[in-house]
């Protein structure tokens, strides 16, 4: 993901954000190919038992993410409680692993210091990190364990507002901005019948929003949590839709860690079992006020 976090969120509430959050809305549809040094595939399961990996502390699995940690991704601002989309991926993956979640120590890791390359003081990190080429160069990536969808936000007041399928949204007028995955979404999954209003940034749609010039908006479901919950008072998600081009995030590891294959192996697992879709369904779905639109 390519974070929309000035230090103006961190004074959000949080109540608010877990009321509002790049196949299906979670990591079910996505490949389960490893993405660093090594993937799922060429770990052997004796190689992946808790006595035998390489970790930061023995014996203890020490997992990072940022500060303050946000819903829906994180509830109360404790990574700990195990509440929350990511706290829930990341318990999943220790206890596939072999660990208790008393085993696991959470650390805070800034999001742009994450991929710098260098030392980690982690054993990986979970923080709706996109995986990227440029990345890439510098840490690695696990398996995917989300791709983030499309969603529709809608001003306050919209006639749109009551809209419960991709079908009731044919005749409103959209806004997007320019040269981004959710104007090709909305080309081939919307096909509204009213010309798209196309915009040169992501504050003119944000203004967009404010101002009324369209029936409503769609950007990927993370920045749409973001918009509703710290930009636009009053707007509101209607729901979520699968497009191409989807965001995918992955646990972030040391370059050339030798636990990135196990905990790709970890998340497959999670993806193979339907455990990760449970987790996706349960933070990133309805609860989360972004209920899927067909």
């Amino acid at each position: 993901m390519t974070r929309l976090r000035p230090l103006a969120a961190a004074t959000l509430s949080f109540a608010a954000l877990a009321l509002a959050a790049c196949g299906s809305s979670g990591g079910g549809s996505s490949s389960s190919s490893g993405t660093g040094s090594g993937g799922a595939s060429s770990a052997q399961a004796g190689a992946c038992t808790k006595d035998k990996l390489a970790l930061k502390t023995p014996g203890q699995l020490t997992v990072a993410t940022d500060k303050p940690a946000f819903p829906p991704y994180f509830i109360d601002n404790k990574p700990q409680n195990g509440k929350g989309f990511e706290s829930a991926v990341a318990y999943g993956i220790a206890r596939r692993l072999g660990f208790r979640p008393s085993e696991v120590k959470w650390v805070t890791e800034p999001f742009n210091a994450s991929y710098a390359p260098g030392p980690k003081d982690f054993d990986f990190d979970v923080n709706q990190i996109s995986i990227t080429d440029k990345r890439k160069r510098a840490v690695d990536f696990s398996s995917p364990y989300y791709t983030a969808p499309q969603a529709v936000v809608v001003p306050k007041n919209s006639k749109f507002a009551s809209a419960r399928s991709l079908a009731d949204l044919k005749d409103a007028t959209i806004g997007v901005q320019i040269g981004t995955t959710s104007l090709d979404a909305v080309a081939s999954v919307l096909a509204p019948s009213k010309q798209t209003k196309v915009f040169n940034d992501s504050n003119d749609v944000v203004t967009a929003l404010k101002q009324n010039q369209a029936d409503a908006i769609v950007t990927d479901l993370p920045t749409a949590f973001y918009i509703t919950a710290a930009q636009v008072p009053g707007a509101r998600i209607i729901g979520q839709f699968s497009a191409p081009g989807g965001d995918r995030w992955g646990a972030l590891l040391e370059k050339g860690s030798k636990l990135t294959p196990c905990v790709s192996r970890a998340i497959d697992r999670l993806r193979a079992s339907g455990q990760l879709q449970t987790i996706t369904q349960k933070w990133m779905g309805a609860a989360a006020g972004a209920p899927q639109l067909q």
